[in-house]
């Protein structure tokens, strides 16, 4: 009896080699590509839109611009303050002391006619500042509202801590006196005085030192009470006193 050799069928090996995808499964070794478009969706950051350099260098302008205004102002009032340290400036002082009627007569055309002559005293009380008076004063005398008078100071130059006398000569005419001339009369007998204002807009520059400063304006405003206005007199002044006020 022969031998027939015996087969046998090999045995499925336990160790069975796995797929590399699994089925019904589309992810791959990168991930999942619906998820990585999700997480990229999700993490989208919108960039910021680029300056305008235009608005950025007007902005700078302006800065530059206050700054240098404020370093102007800073520095015109530390010189200011130092002038002021030094100099130590008074006010100038005014006063009316003698006041001629050379002229007061009511026209056929009712117009009034008036010239007065007035002696001015002005002192400037400064140490170290002096004072020029320079070309186109006007001093005017009213009564109420009507100006009377007018004339102008003459040019000077007053040192310091000096004492000048004016002699002023004015003259005027006013249209439709008649109510005016009453009115005068009727205040005369009643009051006993009469109030005349003197207005004085006088150009100046001051003098610091050897430092000439710019053009300014002295005003001046005196309230006068005289005792009548006789014509081709002496105007005796009851009281008067005199405000001075520096314009730029």
């Amino acid at each position: 009896m022969s031998r027939h050799p015996k087969i046998h069928p090999e045995a499925p090996s336990a160790r069975a080699s796995a797929p590399l995808v699994p089925r019904a499964a589309s992810r791959s070794e990168q991930g999942d590509p619906a998820k990585d478009v999700l997480t990229q969706r999700s993490t989208y950051v919108p960039l910021a839109p680029p300056r305008k350099r235009g608005r950025s260098c007007c902005c700078r302008c302006v800065c530059y611009t206050l700054c240098l205004f404020l370093l102007l102002v800073v520095a015109v009032g530390a010189t200011i303050g130092i002038l002021y340290l030094v100099f130590k400036p008074k006010l100038p002082d005014y006063s009316i002391d003698r006041l001629q009627l050379t002229q007061f007569a009511l026209n056929q055309d009712s117009s009034l006619s008036t010239a007065f002559n007035v002696t001015i005293t002005a002192k400037n009380p400064n140490e170290k500042i002096g004072i020029y008076y320079e070309d186109g004063s006007k001093i005017t005398v009213w009564y109420n509202e009507t100006k009377l008078s007018e004339g102008s100071l003459p040019k000077f130059y007053q040192g310091h801590e000096n004492t000048t006398v004016i002699d002023v000569e004015m003259s005027g005419q006013t249209q439709d006196a008649a109510g005016i001339m009453t009115t005068l009369e009727e205040q005369q007998q009643t009051t006993g005085n009469i109030p005349l204002r003197l207005r004085v807009d006088q150009p100046v520059r001051i003098k610091f030192g050897k430092l000439k400063l710019m053009e300014v304006r002295f005003l001046v405003r005196c309230g006068v009470f005289v005792d009548s206005l006789a014509p081709n007199n002496v105007i005796k002044i009851q009281s008067s006193s005199c405000k001075f006020r520096l314009r730029l």
